[in-house]
């Protein structure tokens, strides 16, 4: 009962997302489920998850490419974070994240810096969505319901999908903001060509 209850909670959560985004176009589009094949939707939460995945990783790479090397070290005031920190945030939670849900163990990956390149912390974030679209592709809901320690929290693993879904909008709002702040139009408010 609890992961239905979760997985209700998960697929409103992913309506308002899609009522609130704009229509990706025909490029670009995530599979979805339409009107022609409404109904019962086996695996919502990873299917959800699939869904969202494309979207997200898209304007969130987009976003970090769009930031001048130069400005990775800016942060908009003394107690805030680094955009390149936040880069770092990025991969180091998509790796975590999916490997949790799709139970695997995450990747070895070198320790990244705030004082990387721009190039270097780009490409992990691009490998971290890489290692998401693999690890996610053949999850079920089947165990989204195991008891997982997460560290400062225990839970069923499906919380794992709602960190990752609201890490990603998270993310992209932190770094919409530091582009702006730079005078740099983030991707989704770009003008549509």
């Amino acid at each position: 009962m609890k992961s239905m209850l979760l997985a209700f909670v998960f697929l409103c959560a992913f309506a308002g997302h899609c009522q609130a985004q704009a229509a990706p176009t025909a490029s670009t589009a995530a599979p979805a489920v339409t009107s022609q094949t409404a109904g019962p939707v086996n695996n919502p939460v990873s299917t959800a998850l699939r869904t969202i995945l494309p979207r997200q990783q898209k304007n969130i790479l987009a976003a970090i490419d769009a930031m001048p090397a130069d400005k990775f070290s800016y942060k908009p005031t003394p107690d805030q974070i680094t955009f390149a920190h936040l880069v770092v945030h990025i991969t180091e939670s998509n790796n975590s994240y999916c490997a949790r849900i799709a139970d695997i163990t995450a990747p070895k990956v070198e320790e990244l810096k705030d004082t990387d390149s721009k190039d270097k912390l780009l490409g992990a974030a691009r490998a971290s969505f890489d290692f998401c679209s693999t690890a996610l592709a053949n999850v079920d809901d089947s165990k989204l319901g195991d008891y997982v320690d997460f560290g400062r929290i225990q839970g069923p693993r499906a919380m794992a999908a709602f960190f990752l879904y609201g890490g990603w909008s998270d993310h992209y709002g932190a770094a919409a903001m530091y582009l702006r702040l730079n005078g740099i139009l983030p991707p989704t408010a770009q003008p549509k060509k």
